[in-house]
């Protein structure tokens, strides 16, 4: 079975940093895209960024774009998620997700393959 496993979440002030890790493990799948979601009370869940593996392009919501870095592990499934400037709605939990074929658009949740169990990031002054 294939797990997702998200950390690095945590507190942070405005204008703060985190970094996001995600490994995934219990599979000889190679996956073709991860990616980063992110679901905050009472909103439906937002793509924040991706990386294909084939290319290493990396996709961003306009969102966190120029704040967030997305960078993969060659040798594992593994990718971080580098959070800068961070705003306080920023946030919530959290979701590596990962798609085993190339898909047609990374901001959707639904070509999606596999996600963890999130990791919540709050950033409040």
């Amino acid at each position: 079975q294939v797990h997702l496993v998200e950390s690095g979440g945590g507190l942070a002030q405005p204008g703060g940093s985190l970094r996001l890790s995600c490994a995934a493990s219990g599979s000889t799948i190679r996956w073709c895209v991860m990616g980063w979601f992110r679901l905050a009370p009472g909103k439906e869940r937002e793509f924040a960024a991706a990386i294909a593996w084939e290319n290493n392009s990396t996709y961003y919501a306009d969102s966190v774009k120029g704040r967030f870095t997305i960078v993969r592990e060659n040798a594992d499934n593994t990718i971080y998620l580098q959070m800068n400037s961070l705003k306080t709605e920023d946030t919530a939990s959290y979701y590596c997700e990962a798609a085993e074929y190339q898909i047609g658009k990374y901001d959707n949740h639904d070509e999606y393959d596999a996600w963890g169990q999130g990791t919540q990031v709050t950033v409040t002054s």
